[in-house]
């Protein structure tokens, strides 16, 4: 049995352990290979291995497959044999802590952010926005925060905009940037997402980190799992941009780790080309800082996709771990990216490595790692271990006592809609002066946000919410620099 410090893939054609030091795990990764090659089942592999280090897993379940890991293995057939190919695996049927998510809440808890949360950044990738859209976003998001208002989900915003559009004065010196049009575009765009059935991803109780990563009662890493079976194809730019968020907040909030002998966390990003495709170039720049910034916070990207190629250059080269199933070149620009695959990983004198990709088969992958120095390894065949868990899905009824058995049951299940912009917006419209109750001209007019907000607190006289107001205006800073993707992103521009 390989040493337990290492992380376990597979054997070489002559049995030999495939191994990679657990601590090297944070160095990122890939899993490649065209469709029906293995890929899924390898992500399986993998997740079982960090769990079982006590390294907690958030990945999307695309094919709706991968939630086998909630149930024991039942090996027979080619699995037995491979099984007993590899003796020293000490291969135990078993099922691993997992917890089931759903944006819609139908198959798993509902995973939510907030609008503030996310930021303008970000939402406006979401929302595919122009650049004076975006700039007029930007903002939007500034009067909420100079204002203390909260922006949860999208009635919040949508409130926030034609309000400003009643009030272009609030808007100062952005009042140029805000437009009618600009304003009518994000409404429409809002209307959209909404369409798309994405406001449900939008509210509270808000996803809390701290629940990604507690263990399992047994010690062993939680596997999160994000059911994007019909998310991925119904609304792509949502389940990308969720990622990008989620990837945001751990940067933002994990604390520097320095060197550990296993990672804090491992993310799987499946149909990883989504996360880039169709990227604002500012935005792509980030992520890739982040990608390689977020490591030394103890997490491992692990991008799941069919072609190294649906990649940036600049990502691919942080990339420590290198799984590559088999591809299949039939035209002149397969052959080239072949090439390209095969010129990725260091060579080995014991074959061809371009002339094994098109003969690799179920199974079967090209696998470089990292030696203990964190240098690249020569390039090797592999045969990937079968998972202890079950190979496909789990039935509803299984499904449903998962999610009853969760610790986490009860937690997100029921939405919370507390006071935020739309409730603080209709109030103030609601305590609107009467002519006779505005100031002479030439009054003093400006005031600090604490006196806004103390005479607004007053018309609403609850205690409640000055107690919510208090907490909003201490946050304020946070939120702002959380939502332009953590501190890295701090110093972006507000009107690109």
């Amino acid at each position: 049995m390989p040493d337990s410090q290492q992380f376990f893939l597979g054997s070489d054609l002559n049995g030999r352990p495939i191994t990679q030091a657990m601590r090297l795990t944070n160095r990122h990764g890939l899993v490649a290979g065209a469709t029906g090659t293995g890929k899924t089942v390898t992500l399986q592999r993998l997740a079982e291995a960090f769990s079982e280090a006590g390294v907690a897993v958030f990945a999307a379940d695309i094919k709706g497959d991968l939630c086998g890991l909630g149930a024991a293995g039942n090996p027979e057939g080619k699995i037995a044999e491979r099984i007993a190919s590899m003796p020293w695996l000490n291969h135990r049927p078993q099922a691993y802590p997992v917890t089931l998510w759903d944006i819609h809440g139908l198959t798993g808890h509902p995973l939510r952010t907030t609008l503030t949360e996310m930021g303008p950044l970000l939402l406006g990738s979401l929302l595919e926005l122009t650049d004076s859209q975006q700039s007029a976003l930007y903002a939007a998001f500034k009067v909420a925060d100079r204002e203390g208002l909260l922006l949860l989900d999208i009635k919040d915003l949508k409130a926030l905009l034609n309000h400003l559009r009643e009030q272009p004065e609030l808007l100062g010196e952005d009042s140029a940037l805000l437009t009618t049009g600009s304003s009518q575009a994000l409404l429409r765009r809002l209307a959209v997402l909404e369409q798309q059935g994405a406001e449900a991803l939008f509210g509270e109780p808000a996803l809390q980190l701290e629940d990604i990563l507690h263990p399992a009662s047994d010690g062993r890493g939680r596997i999160h799992l994000l059911d994007a079976s019909r998310l991925v194809h119904e609304a792509p730019k949502v389940y990308a941009t969720f990622l990008l968020w989620l990837l945001a907040e751990l940067f933002e909030q994990l604390p520097e780790r320095g060197d550990s002998d296993k990672p804090l966390l491992a993310l799987f990003f499946d149909e990883a080309h989504l996360l880039f495709a169709d990227t604002p170039k500012a935005l792509q720049e980030r992520l890739e800082q982040v990608v390689r910034l977020i490591r030394s916070k103890g997490v491992g990207v692990y991008f799941v996709t069919q072609s190294p190629s649906d990649l940036p250059d600049d990502v691919l080269a942080q990339l420590g771990l290198r799984i590559q199933h088999g591809l299949r070149a039939f035209t002149t620009k397969e052959q080239k990216s072949l090439r390209a695959v095969a010129d990725g990983f260091r060579p080995n004198p014991d074959f061809d490595t371009l002339a094994v990709l098109t003969e690799l088969g179920i199974g079967e992958a090209l696998v470089g790692t990292l030696q203990d120095k964190g240098t690249p390894a020569m390039v090797q065949r592999v045969l990937i271990a079968p998972p202890q868990s079950r190979i496909g899905p789990l039935s509803e009824a299984e499904r449903a006592n998962l999610i009853a058995q969760s610790p986490l049951a009860g937690r997100y299940d029921k939405p919370i809609d507390r006071e935020s912009a739309y409730e603080m917006l209709m109030a103030r419209r609601v305590a609107e002066p009467t002519d006779s109750d505005v100031p002479v001209k030439g009054a003093k007019e400006e005031s600090s946000f604490g006196d806004q907000a103390g005479a607004f607190l007053g018309g609403l006289a609850g205690q409640a919410m000055k107690t919510a107001m208090r907490q909003a205006a201490n946050q304020i800073g946070r939120q702002l620099v959380r939502g332009l993707m953590g501190s890295l992103l701090g110093g972006a521009k507000k009107r690109p």
